[in-house]
C-alpha cells in the first residue's frame, strides 16, 4: 500500500464531478432564515409581573427550595447519614465559628451568632445539597480588614495611655459596623441574583481564584502571628500592610509570651498530626475525630484549673454572653465608607460557595441554580445582619466532612445549626477561659488545604503560562495591596489577558489534506498542500476592533505579496499612461491643426480618436498600420489585456500575484463589528484592484446577520462570495462550470482552474 509520502506531490484538490458549491446567496433561496420575532419589551414585563395562582406557586417553589425537595425527602435513606453529619458539622463549627470570629476582629460569641442564622436560612433558600455556610477564612479577613481600618485601636485608647484599650467601645462599634457591612453584602447579592446576574462569578477564573485565597491565607497567616507569640501589634490596611505587620512583629519579637508560643506549638503540632490520622483511617472511622472540639474542652478546663491567665499571662476570650440577640437595625450612616468593600465581600462570597456547590453537584449528579445560589448567600446575609451576624461563605473544610461523613441534603446543615444554638442557649459560657492561641492555632492549621494550592503553580507552568501569569499577578497583587484592591487587579488584569490572547491570535495559510474535505495549516501538518492559485488564510480568534489591523498586515504578509506596494505601482503605471496619452492627444491636436491649414479640412483620424482606445506609436520601433495625413496612428490590439477602459497588471507591464482567489477563514470568528465590517470592506476592495477574488467561508448566522447589519454587501460585494465552508469556496474555485468569475463579469478572462 502507498504512503502519502510516496503518493504523486502534485496535490488535486478533492472535487467530485457531480459536487456542486452552495454560497450563502445560494442558501437564502433554497432555505431562508426566518427570523425570529421576540416580543415587545411591555409584553415581556406584562407577562413577568401577571400573576395566577400556578404562577404564584411556582415562583414559591423557585424561590424557596426547601418547599419541593423537602416534601420528597426519603426519610429512611438520607436521615440518618444527614443526623452523623450535621453532628460532625457543628461540632467542627462550633471551634471554627470561635475562632473566625477573632480573625474577622470581633468578640468569639458573634461567630456563634454567625453560625446559626444564616445556615438556618440557607438551609430553606440554598439549592446545593452538600456545602456547609458560615464563618470562612477568607471572607473573615477581608471582614477584618474593614473594621481595623474604620475602628483601628488607636481610636480606643483609655486617657491618653497607649497601653490600656477600651474594648467594649471598640468591639461594640466595631460590631455595628460588621453589622452593615453584612447588610450591604446580602443587598449586593440579592439584587444580583434577582437580575440574573450569577454569571458574573465567570470573570472569577480557577487560577485567579486559587492565587486569591493562596494570598488571603498568607494574610489570615500573619494576622493570627500576635496571637500565636503572644504580643500586641495594630494592623494596617493601607497597601503594603501585610509587610508592614511582619516588619512589626519582627521588631516585637522579644516581647513574646513564652507560655502563649509553647501553648500555641503543642496545639499545631497535636491538631496536625490528628488531622493527618484523620485522613489516613477516614475509611475506617465512622466520622473523623473531633479533635479541635476535644481541644477546645481540654484547653478551656487546662486554662479554667490553672488560671493561665494570671499566672502565665496567656490571654483567653473572655466574656461570652449566654442567649441570642435581639434583633437590632443596622447604622445607614456608614454604607458610603464601606460600600466598595461590600461588593468585593459579596463576588467573593459567592464566588467560593457557587464554585464549592458546582464541585459536589457534578460529583453527585444535580444541578445547582447559580442565581439562587446568590439569593440565597443574599438573604442568609442580609436578615443575619438583624442579629448581629458578619458576613457569611461556603466553607471547604466542612463541606467537605460535611459529604463525607454521609450527608445528603442541607437537613445535615439545619442539624448542624441547632448544635450550635443549644451551645448559645446553655454553653457559651463555659468557654470563657479558652485561650486565644488555641484559636489561632485551629485556624493556622485549617488553612494547610489553602497553601497545598502552591503546587498549582507547577501544574500550570506545564499546562498553560498564562493562566500562571494570572495566579502569580493575582498573589502577587493580593499580598501587596490588600484583599479588595488586590482582587479588583486581579479582575482587571485576568481581563486583560482575554485581550492579548484574541490579539495573539494565531494566522496561518490553510492546505487540503489529500482527498479529503479536512483543512490544516500547511506549516504544521505535512499532509496538507496549498491548492495551487487559491489562498485560505485562518484566524484562531474573532476579529474585531482590537485586533483587526494586526489581521489585515498579517493576511498581506502571508499571502506573500505586498498589495498596498503592487497597488500603488498600478496607479502609477496609469498615471503614467495617462500622462503619455494626454501628450500624445496634444501632439496628434497640433498636428491636425497644421494638417487643416495645409489641406484644409479636418482630419478624420483625429475626429475618432479615444483615449484608451488607441496607442500612438511614438518613439516605438513599429510599423503605422493607419496613416491619415501627417499623423500616425495605431488600433489598439490589447484588447484582451485592457477591457472596458480598465488597466490591467498584465497591461501595464506589472507581475500579476500567483493567486487568482482568496478565501478567509471564518469559522473561528463570533462576532463582528464596524471596524471587521471595515477592514472586510478595505480587504475585497484592495485584493480587486490586484486583481484577486474574496471569499468568506465558515461564517455563522450571527456573523451573517451582524455583516449585513453591517452593510457589507453591495453590487460589488454579494452573498454569492460566501460559503457555508471552505470545501465549499473550493469546490465552487475548481470545478469546471459555465458560469463567469468577479473579474470576468467586469471583462477580465476567467483566471480560476
Amino acid at each position: 500500500m502507498m504512503t502519502l509520502e510516496n503518493q504523486d506531490p502534485v496535490h488535486r484538490p478533492c472535487c467530485p464531478e457531480k459536487l456542486q458549491a452552495i454560497s450563502e446567496a445560494d442558501l437564502d433561496r433554497i432555505a431562508p432564515r426566518t427570523s425570529v420575532v421576540r416580543p415587545s419589551l411591555w409584553r415581556r414585563l406584562r407577562s413577568r409581573i401577571r400573576c395566577s395562582r400556578a404562577k404564584a406557586y411556582s415562583l414559591l417553589l423557585d424561590y424557596i427550595p426547601v418547599l419541593r425537595w423537602l416534601p420528597r425527602y426519603p426519610v429512611r435513606d438520607w436521615l440518618l447519614g444527614d443526623f452523623v453529619s450535621g453532628i460532625s458539622v457543628g461540632i467542627i463549627q462550633l471551634p471554627q465559628g470561635l475562632a473566625y470570629s477573632l480573625l474577622a476582629g470581633l468578640p468569639p460569641v458573634f461567630g456563634l451568632y454567625t453560625s446559626f442564622y444564616p445556615v438556618f436560612i440557607y438551609f430553606l433558600l440554598g439549592t446545593s445539597r452538600h456545602i456547609s455556610v458560615g464563618t470562612f477564612a477568607v471572607v473573615c479577613v477581608m471582614i477584618g480588614s474593614v473594621l481595623e481600618s474604620l475602628a483601628p485601636n488607636e481610636n480606643f485608647m483609655l486617657g491618653g495611655n497607649s497601653t490600656f484599650i477600651d474594648t467594649v467601645a471598640r468591639d461594640l462599634t466595631r460590631v455595628e459596623i460588621s453589622m452593615i457591612l453584612a447588610f450591604l453584602v446580602g443587598l449586593f447579592q440579592i439584587a444580583l441574583g434577582l437580575i440574573q446576574f450569577g454569571f458574573v462569578v465567570t470573570y472569577l477564573s480557577d487560577p485567579l481564584i486559587s492565587g486569591y485565597t493562596t494570598a488571603s491565607a498568607v494574610h489570615v497567616l500573619v494576622s493570627q502571628l500576635k496571637y500565636l507569640f503572644g504580643i500586641r501589634v495594630s494592623q494596617k490596611t493601607q497597601p503594603l500592610s501585610l509587610i508592614y505587620t511582619i516588619i512589626k512583629i519582627c521588631s516585637r519579637i522579644k516581647e513574646t509570651n513564652i507560655g502563649t508560643l509553647v501553648t500555641s506549638i503543642v496545639a499545631i503540632v497535636i491538631l496536625l498530626l490528628m488531622k493527618f490520622l484523620n485522613g489516613t483511617f477516614a475509611s475506617k472511622l465512622v466520622i473523623p475525630v473531633p479533635i479541635e472540639l476535644i481541644m477546645l474542652i481540654v484547653s478551656t478546663g487546662i486554662s479554667y484549673g490553672v488560671d493561665l491567665y494570671k499566672n502565665f499571662g496567656i490571654e483567653n476570650v473572655g466574656h461570652i454572653p449566654v442567649g441570642l440577640k435581639v434583633p437590632l437595625l443596622p447604622d445607614f450612616s456608614l454604607f458610603g465608607d464601606i460600600v466598595g468593600n461590600a461588593f468585593a465581600i459579596a463576588v467573593v462570597g459567592y464566588a467560593i460557595t457557587i464554585s464549592l456547590g458546582k464541585v459536589f453537584a457534578s460529583k453527585h449528579g444535580y444541578k445547582v441554580d447559580s442565581n439562587q445560589e446568590l439569593i440565597a448567600i443574599g438573604f442568609s446575609n442580609f436578615i443575619g445582619s438583624f442579629f448581629q451576624c458578619f458576613a457569611i461563605s461556603a466553607s471547604v473544610s466542612r463541606s467537605l466532612v460535611q459529604e463525607s461523613t454521609g450527608g445528603n441534603s442541607q437537613v445535615a446543615s439545619a442539624i448542624a445549626s441547632f448544635v450550635i444554638l443549644i451551645i448559645i442557649l446553655r454553653a457559651g459560657e463555659l468557654f470563657q477561659d479558652l485561650p486565644k492561641a488555641i484559636l489561632a492555632s485551629i485556624i493556622i492549621v485549617n488553612l494547610k488545604g489553602m497553601f497545598n494550592q502552591f503546587s498549582e503553580v507547577r501544574v500550570l507552568w506545564r499546562s498553560n503560562r498564562i493562566d500562571l501569569l494570572t495566579w502569580l499577578v493575582t498573589f502577587a497583587a493580593t499580598i501587596l495591596f490588600n484583599m479588595d484592591i488586590g482582587l479588583a487587579i486581579s479582575v482587571a488584569f485576568s481581563l486583560l489577558t482575554i485581550i492579548f490572547r484574541t490579539q495573539l491570535s494565531n494566522f496561518s495559510i490553510l492546505g487540503q489534506v489529500y482527498e479529503t474535505s479536512i483543512y490544516r495549516d500547511v506549516s504544521r501538518c505535512h499532509q496538507a498542500k496549498e491548492i495551487p492559485r487559491i489562498k485560505i488564510f485562518h484566524s484562531s480568534s474573532t476579529v474585531y476592533y482590537a485586533n483587526a489591523d494586526q489581521y489585515l498586515e498579517t493576511l498581506y504578509r502571508k499571502c506573500g505579496v505586498d498589495v498596498e506596494k503592487l497597488i500603488q505601482k498600478k496607479r502609477k503605471a496609469i498615471k503614467k499612461k495617462e500622462k503619455k496619452e494626454l501628450k500624445a492627444l496634444k501632439k496628434a491636436k497640433k498636428q491636425n491643426e497644421a494638417g487643416e491649414q495645409i489641406t484644409g479640412r479636418d482630419n478624420i483620424a483625429f475626429d475618432h480618436l479615444e483615449i484608451g482606445n488607441f496607442e500612438y506609436a511614438i518613439q516605438e520601433n513599429k510599423e503605422p498600420e493607419t496613416t491619415d495625413g501627417s499623423i500616425i496612428v495605431v488600433p489598439n490590439h490589447a484588447g484582451n489585456e485592457e477591457s472596458g477602459g480598465k488597466s490591467t497588471l498584465q497591461s501595464l507591464g506589472l507581475e500579476r500575484p500567483n493567486f487568482h482567489s482568496l478565501i478567509l477563514d471564518f469559522s473561528s470568528v463570533n462576532f463582528v463589528d464596524t471596524v471587521c465590517v471595515k477592514v472586510l470592506r478595505k480587504i475585497f476592495k484592495s485584493f480587486a484592484e490586484i486583481e484577486v477574488d474574496v471569499y468568506l467561508a465558515g461564517c455563522n448566522a450571527t456573523v451573517i446577520k451582524g455583516l449585513e447589519h453591517g452593510n457589507l454587501f453591495n453590487e460589488t460585494i454579494t452573498k454569492s462570495q460566501v460559503f457555508p465552508s471552505i470545501h465549499d469556496a473550493v469546490t465552487y474555485l475548481t470545478m469546471d462550470h459555465d458560469q463567469i468569475s468577479i473579474h470576468e463579469a467586469n471583462g477580465a478572462p476567467d483566471t480560476r482552474l
